[in-house]
């Protein structure tokens, strides 16, 4: 399996690439299975559709939307493609008629109310984030069910898959690179390293000649490009707006404000050096409270964490000496390379490491991005990495009230910072460190899985637990 760069950064919607992008794919994948069971031989009529959610999708899946989430998957609905206004249209349909009318199927009992349940049991065998979609026929006879599995940024895998990934192992994943004809299928940071300095290129330029492989250098542009454009429109978009955020917590945007304070001190003496800091910040909390406002994100590597690299990217645009539109798309290359390392070797859900796995993640990208658009060399890029996701080992998903608003928003604007400091600390040495990339990844995997569940994405734990009584 080769993570493409347009796997690690997928345009999608919020507030939850695990919890809301997840389940509407699952959903979407589900009707398609059911069209194509309907073909076959001998097939019956199906009639009623029900969904069940497992373990971090039932604790917090009201939070995340992750019911609604479902039923736009159901109503045939996708992340990349959705149009908000179509989708409430169809599901005030719904509400009134209990039906959905999916392309290429027959008209199907669904009552979101009731046929959407969250399990609070103990979670699915083969992930915490679990759903099980099923299709009865007219007289309640089970006609199709289905197990899916959000494994974090938006990606999704029935139960057969999982089970087959897990049993490939890292080994098998590098030989099918190898045989699909990836000229450079590192599986490692050791590896990358490694053939960037046989090859003599950068590890952008091995990502570039990976993805161009499959469709072509003009098709691979144009696609970073529009990855970049909805990053660049998110931020303006969260900069631009004010009031409260849904959900209940009574959570106030507060980037458009921020950035009117920044304008306003620009070219007078009431900036301090550390400004750039807030800088960073408010682009960061702009595209955090557009995606817990569930508007058009990218994942980053995943929502919880969508702030990082677009903020990095635009303070390397619009505050660095000497930024290109080439250095761009170098940073956007070299931060997905190593955000497909870590979900490799490790994990970007939070409901699987905490938000290490996820701000950590992206902070780490974020670092080796800004990095090589300054010329770092690829040990330098590979330090940056390191040095940033080293300093959020540990860090717990404790999001309030199931919401991704405290404390996600703001700690995307500090792994912003750790990312430019990261980078800028890397650069100032020759790329030679104690502590390998692939060694702190590992470190990241086992914090995790002795992590307590009631800090993954659970709610029931942390900052989770000790909300001020209103």
């Amino acid at each position: 399996m080769f993570l493409s760069v347009f796997d690690i950064f997928k345009i999608g919607i919020g507030p939850s690439s695990s919890h809301t992008m997840g389940p509407m794919t699952a959903a979407a994948r589900f009707l398609d299975q059911l069209r194509t069971g309907l073909r076959e031989p001998g097939a019956g009529e199906v009639a009623h559709l029900a969904c069940s959610l497992h373990g971090s999708l039932a604790f917090t899946g009201k939070g995340h939307a992750t019911d609604r989430a479902v039923i736009l998957g159901l109503l045939g609905f996708r992340p990349d493609t959705i149009d908000p206004d179509d989708a409430a249209a169809e599901e005030a349909r719904l509400r009134e008629t209990g039906a959905v009318r999916p392309a290429g199927l027959p008209e199907l009992r669904f009552d979101p109310e009731s046929d959407v349940v969250f399990d609070f049991g103990p979670p699915l065998a083969g992930h915490v984030n679990g759903m099980v979609l099923r299709a009865r026929d007219a007289r309640g006879k089970l006609y199709m069910e289905e197990t899916y599995y959000s494994v974090g940024g938006g990606f999704v895998m029935t139960a057969a898959e999982l089970e087959r990934y897990k049993q490939g192992g890292t080994e098998a994943l590098h030989a099918e690179k190898v045989a699909q004809g990836y000229p450079y299928p590192f599986g490692s940071a050791a590896e990358m390293l490694r053939m960037g300095r046989i090859a003599g290129k950068s590890i952008a330029e091995m990502k570039w000649e990976n993805e161009a492989s499959d469709c072509g250098r003009c098709a691979v542009r144009e696609r970073l490009d529009a990855i970049w454009s909805a990053m660049d429109a998110c931020i303006d978009r969260g900069l631009s707006q004010a009031g409260q955020l849904p959900g209940g917590l009574k959570v106030r945007r507060r980037a458009r404000s921020i950035h009117q304070q920044l304008l306003a001190e620009r070219g007078t003496n009431l900036a301090q050096p550390h400004t750039v800091n807030d800088w960073l910040s408010v682009y960061a909390m702009a595209v955090n409270e557009e995606n817990a406002a569930g508007g058009k994100v990218v994942t980053s590597p995943t929502n919880g964490a969508a702030g990082v690299v677009p903020a990095v990217l635009r303070y390397y645009r619009d505050h660095c000496i000497g930024a290109t539109e080439a250095g761009r798309r170098t940073f956007l290359m070299t931060a997905a390379a190593i955000g497909g390392l870590i979900k490799h070797n490790a994990s970007i859900s939070g409901a699987e490491v905490g938000c290490q796995g996820e701000v950590g993640s992206a902070s780490a990208m974020a670092a080796a991005g800004l990095c090589a658009a300054l010329g770092g060399s690829n040990e330098q890029i590979e330090n940056a990495a390191e040095i940033a996701l080293e300093h959020h080992l540990g860090m717990t998903c404790d999001p309030v009230g199931g919401l991704v608003q405290v404390p996600c928003i703001e700690r995307n604007g500090l792994g912003a910072i750790k990312a430019v400091s990261a980078a800028s600390l890397a650069l100032r040495g020759d790329g030679q460190h104690f502590m390998p990339l692939d060694n702190c990844i590992e470190a990241m995997r086992q914090t995790g899985m002795d992590m307590s569940d009631n800090y993954k994405e659970t709610s029931r734990g942390g900052l989770a637990v000790n909300i001020p009584e209103c």
